[in-house]
């Protein structure tokens, strides 16, 4: 049975280091843009406390060698990441995350250890640090379920990656079958939980994956809009040009009243004038006439 649940716990290593790996491509993209863009720091902070806690922990375990092999690489892991995210965010959010890392990593965790070494003695220590350990990896297996509520409304298994999900559902599943091996209740609670979380996430994705649109079919609705909405500009455009020609054309025309008035001002001065002198205004509105026209 020792044997065997060395073997698990080998396996458990090797899965959640592949776990820890999993944000080095959001941090390749950081640093290629040298900005955090709308990357939140508090997980990666966060998940640098609970490792330093398991390693503490592990440290504290007799026998708690594979747990701290495993949470050392992910508090190194997490060194680096909580690191390059301070250098690239911007100035509000790296002071922001300057307090955290502050308040959190080295405030909390370093009276965690200080109390526990100075004031706690036997297997109290392993209690105290045991609960807060599983209380923080509880929550981290539960941070996923924002996006599962989001599945559920939409149908769509877009905003929750297949293989976070399968390995959560591996990594609990792995750590739950240990914990049971070496009856360590710190470890089991907290991993069953996330063993159970992880699949229902699975069998929402089964449920929904279906129903979420393809990469093809999101491409091609695109391009059918843009089609419509170039031909839309089209048919807008020759409306406009065609009503600018007939707007130009009737500023063109002269205007009618105009003409009226100034033929009605020419009768009636032809009226009132004498017969001598009607051979000249007769010429004279001839000439206004061709004027006006």
């Amino acid at each position: 049975m020792a044997n065997f649940s060395f073997i698990l716990g080998i396996i458990g290593n090797v899965i959640s280091i592949l776990m820890f790996a999993a944000p080095i491509k959001t941090f390749k993209r950081i640093i290629k843009k040298k900005s955090t863009e709308d990357f939140k720091g508090i997980p990666y902070i966060t998940t640098l406390l609970s490792t330093c806690l398991w390693t503490f922990y592990g440290l504290l375990k007799p026998g708690g060698l594979l747990v701290v092999t495993v949470n050392g690489s992910g508090a190194i892991f997490h060194v680096i990441y909580v690191t390059l995210f301070l250098i690239y965010a911007p100035k509000p959010l790296k002071i922001q995350s300057m307090k955290l890392v502050a308040i959190i990593n080295i405030a909390f965790l370093g009276a965690v250890i200080a109390i526990t070494l100075l004031a706690l003695h036997g297997t109290t220590r392993l209690t105290l640090v045991g609960f807060l350990c599983a209380a923080l990896n509880i929550g981290m297996y539960a941070a996923p379920l924002a996006a599962t509520r989001t599945v559920i409304k939409m149908k769509s298994v877009e905003y929750m990656p297949f293989f976070l999900s399968f390995f959560q559902f591996l990594n609990g599943g792995l750590w739950t079958a240990y914990a049971v091996l070496i009856k360590d209740y710190f470890i089991g609670v907290p991993n069953g939980i996330g063993f159970i979380l992880g699949s229902a996430q699975l069998i929402l994705y089964f449920m929904y994956y279906k129903s979420s649109p393809t990469k093809s079919t999101e491409e091609k609705g695109s391009a059918h809009l843009m089609k419509r909405e170039i031909q839309m500009k089209d048919v807008n455009g020759a409306h406009e040009n065609e009503n600018n020609r007939n707007l130009h054309k009737g500023k063109s025309l002269p205007k009618p009243s105009l003409v009226r008035q100034y033929s009605e001002r020419l009768v009636k001065t032809l009226s009132n004038t004498p017969s001598s002198l009607g051979s000249h205004n007769v010429n004279d509105i001839e000439k206004g006439l061709k004027v006006a026209h």
